[in-house]
Parts: structure tokens; C-alpha cells; sequence
């Protein structure tokens, strides 16, 4: 009973349609997170003082050997913790990139709906049968 409920569930496309999304989804957050790190970071590291966000960290505790550690990679070798606030930017950067794109096809698809509610089909023309029967009508109502 359950396999059967859960097979009409499936193959009704609901299933299909989410795990497309799911997958271009996760292509799209690649997408974004290459420009986040690839194109828009480098110019604004560069107009700071050549800072590169991925390797802004705080050292709580000192690794073996201890610091100061030239990069994030270093600090993480040494074992030691740390915050990382650069790689924190770069993640909220990449999300705000993503919530734009989806605002924009979310209004966008609802103003395509809005269209097709607000401009009913127009009706089909009257066939060949109706518009006899429409001239016997008239021709009768005459009489």
C-alpha cells in the first residue's frame, strides 16, 4: 500500500521537478561561488590594500609552531584555532548573490502568471454547424 502511494507520488513529476531544481541548484551555487572568490573578491582585496579575503582569520590559540602565520593554510597545519572571518564575507557575499537571482526569477515567473490571469484566451469561433444553426435561429425569430 505504501510502495504504491509512494510510486503515484513519483511518478506524478513532483519528485522529478525537485531533485532538478536540487541538482541546478547546487550547479548554480558552484557558479556563484567562483564568482564570489574568482572575480568580484580580487578587485575589492585590491582596492583595500591587496587583502585577500580567504585568508583573514583571528588566531585563538597558537599551533605547533606557534605564529604569527602567513596564511590561513599555515595556521590550519599548525593546528591552530582560529576564526575565520574572511571566508565568513565570502560566503554571505555568495548568498546574497543567490537571493538576488532567485528574487528576480520568483518576480519574474509571478508577473508571467499575473499576464497569463489578467489576459483570458479569447473564445474559439463559432464552427460551420453553429453559425447555421444560428442564421435557422434568426430566420425563425424573424417569422
Amino acid at each position: 500500500m505504501v510502495l504504491k502511494e509512494f510510486r503515484e507520488f513519483a511518478i506524478k513529476g513532483n519528485v522529478v521537478d525537485m531533485a532538478v531544481g536540487i541538482i541546478i541548484g547546487a550547479a548554480f551555487g558552484t557558479i556563484v561561488q567562483s564568482l564570489v572568490n574568482d572575480v568580484i573578491m580580487p578587485p575589492i582585496g585590491l582596492i583595500l590594500g591587496n587583502v585577500d579575503f580567504s585568508n583573514l582569520f583571528i588566531v585563538l590559540k597558537e599551533g605547533v609552531p606557534p605564529g604569527p602565520y602567513a596564511a590561513l593554510a599555515d595556521a590550519q597545519t599548525a593546528g591552530a584555532v582560529t576564526i575565520n572571518y574572511g571566508t565568513f564575507i565570502n560566503t554571505v557575499i555568495s548568498f546574497l548573490i543567490v537571493a538576488i537571482a532567485v528574487f528576480v526569477l520568483v518576480k519574474n515567473i509571478n508577473r508571467l502568471k499575473r499576464q497569463s490571469e489578467e489576459a483570458p484566451p479569447a473564445p474559439p469561433e463559432p464552427s460551420n454547424e453553429e453559425k447555421l444553426l444560428t442564421e435557422i435561429r434568426d430566420i425563425l425569430r424573424s417569422r
